[in-house]
């Protein structure tokens, strides 16, 4: 058997197992056919030759037409059962980064969702999933946030990839938390009850006690100038985007687990 041949019906048995590949496999078979008429192009007259190119013109931009409105409106139905993934580091990914983009989407922020296989490949490399089954301070995020209600996602997509997190509503609930516990991380607002700067009072007592857990800033501004503002404090981020924050308190927390 020809190679060429036995390498083209494996793939063709391959593609056949969901309805996109019998679409790709359907149009291979019509453009084939095409190439035969073309090579006994000498036998055609010249309405058939012009009726060819017609087609051969107008049948990729009809399957492009047809193949943006099957995905469009009947996207699921395009793969087999076979074609998702079902480990469970895939679905934790998948929750992720819907939580990420439903966060982006309920704050009006046209937002680059953050990849599948991004969160996927650190599970899998193991420097970002974490086990409950004992305490790690390494997985435990302080939270401080008068109004918690307003973050329900993002923390949904940290506690989906293991991380526990620890809310406090103002100032002085933090601080305590932080003379009991060890934290990987610490994330807050900016403004609350107590004063319209009150993240910054947060961070320079924290510096002022010699602690150096790290501070993420998850507020309403996400302009360079407070992002300064923020490091000539003592912090280590400021924004006001869901997936930004994501990706600057993963790194945080490998940081601290590879410092271990």
């Amino acid at each position: 058997m020809n190679p060429d041949v036995g390498g083209f019906g494996k793939n063709a048995i391959n593609l056949s197992r969901n309805p996109l590949g019998i679409i790709a496999l359907f149009i291979v078979l019509v453009y084939g056919m095409a190439t035969l008429v073309i090579i006994f192009a000498d036998t055609l007259t010249e309405i058939e030759r012009t009726l060819l190119i017609i087609f051969l013109i107008g049948f990729p931009l009809i399957v492009f037409i047809v193949f943006v409105w099957l995905v469009v409106k009947h996207g699921p139905k395009l793969y087999s059962p076979g074609d998702y993934r079902k480990d469970e580091n895939y679905l934790k990914a998948v929750r992720t980064a819907t939580l990420l983009s439903a966060a982006s989407y309920k704050q009006g922020i046209e937002d680059k969702p953050l990849e599948i296989d991004t969160i996927l490949q650190s599970f899998e490399r193991r420097d970002l999933i974490t086990h409950n089954n004992t305490f790690d301070w390494t997985n435990e995020i302080l939270w401080v946030d008068d109004r918690p209600e307003n973050n329900i996602y993002e923390r949904k997509a940290f506690e989906s990839i293991g991380l526990q997190i620890t809310l406090a509503l103002n100032t002085e609930q933090a601080l305590q938390f932080l003379s009991r516990n060890k934290y990987a991380v610490v994330i807050s607002d900016m403004g609350r009850k107590e004063g319209p700067r009150e993240g910054y009072v947060l961070l320079d007592t924290m510096r002022q006690k010699s602690d150096n857990t790290p501070l993420v800033f998850y507020a309403a501004s996400n302009l360079p100038e407070h992002k300064q503002e923020t490091m000539e404090h003592g912090g280590q981020g400021c924004t006001n985007n869901p997936t930004e924050l994501f990706n600057i308190v993963t790194d945080l927390v490998r940081k601290r687990k590879q410092e271990l």
